[in-house]
């Protein structure tokens, strides 16, 4: 710490920060009342950790690097986010990637989701649907990642996948997985080729918005940000953000890929739920919960038109 803040900068207290899947955070007070986060990229830590080594789906939203180059981005968009102070890969002082970045003393968003919150709702949400709006408009031609663009995207190799795990370990699932899988593939058949694609954070629930005394929003967990078809997160915003989606939402979004990322997240998220079982997430209810909602939300789809 005093080799990046000075010498007045002595550490009092650590405590690990409980609810990341990816990577493992630390809080740092410091004798001086100071104290920032400590990010380490650990893979042996990380609830995704196979799908990361064969290439999945969890591997585009995981490392350092990636961080690096998005907080990076959206500071210079005007994008709220934890301020990087140090960032280091050279493993010289420990075997891991790791990133100090500033303390957000503050609340989630789904805090503000509360009635007792109704006065400040739209201070909150407003700026956030500013925000989304200034990354959404930021386009180019290739997908991927900000340093990292890629041909057209292949819109049903990772629901497959996903699919492929949740039938093998989820009775419901596994006796509809053909209906499941042909429901996939004609949504995606919807889908018509475009070429400007914009900048979406990738997994924006409300406890990725951090919000200061100042009720500013402050985006975290940012690896995951990339170029996409914005649909692949308002459907998601609208998942989770529920009725204050109203403060997200745009006129002008292609239905066909609302409708196919839809379908998409709930077999991620019924995918997701059972790798957190699998793989010892602390939160057992949660992940039970997860995978079982979505499940039932992904069956729903079958009979529709």
């Amino acid at each position: 710490m005093h080799d990046v803040f000075g010498a007045d900068y002595v550490v009092r207290h650590v405590e690990r920060m409980h609810g990341g899947a990816q990577k493992v955070v630390y809080r740092i007070i410091c004798s001086n009342g100071f104290t920032c986060i400590l990010y380490v990229w650990d893979l042996g830590m990380n609830y995704f950790q196979e799908d990361i080594v064969n290439g999945g789906l969890h591997q585009a939203s995981y490392g350092s690097d990636r961080f690096e180059t998005n907080n990076k981005l959206l500071t210079e968009l005007g994008i709220r986010t934890p301020a990087l102070y140090e960032f280091s890969r050279d493993r010289l002082l420990c075997p891991y990637d790791y990133a100090l970045v500033e303390y957000v003393d503050g609340l989630k968003a789904e805090v503000y989701f509360q009635p007792a919150q109704a006065s400040l709702q739209d201070k909150v949400f407003e700026q956030l649907g500013d925000m989304l709006r200034t990354m959404h408009g930021l386009r180019r031609p290739g997908y991927g990642a900000a340093d990292k663009p890629e041909p057209a995207p292949k819109y049903c190799h990772h629901g497959k996948v996903q699919l492929a795990y949740a039938a093998q370990h989820m009775e419901t699932i596994g006796r509809e997985q053909d209906q499941l899988l042909y429901k996939l593939d004609e949504l995606a058949s919807r889908i018509r080729p475009r070429r400007q694609f914009g900048l979406i954070h990738g997994e924006l629930g409300p406890d990725h918005v951090l919000v200061n005394g100042q009720l500013e929003p402050y985006l975290i967990d940012i690896e995951g940000a990339m170029f996409f078809d914005i649909e692949q997160e308002h459907s998601f915003l609208e998942l989770r953000f529920g009725d204050y989606y109203r403060y997200l939402k745009r006129d002008d979004l292609d239905q066909d890929r609302m409708i196919f990322y839809r379908y998409h997240h709930h077999i991620s998220l019924t995918s997701g739920g059972l790798k957190l079982l699998h793989r010892g997430f602390p939160n057992r209810q949660f992940a039970e919960q997860l995978a079982a909602y979505h499940a039932r939300c992904a069956l729903s789809f079958i009979d529709r038109k």
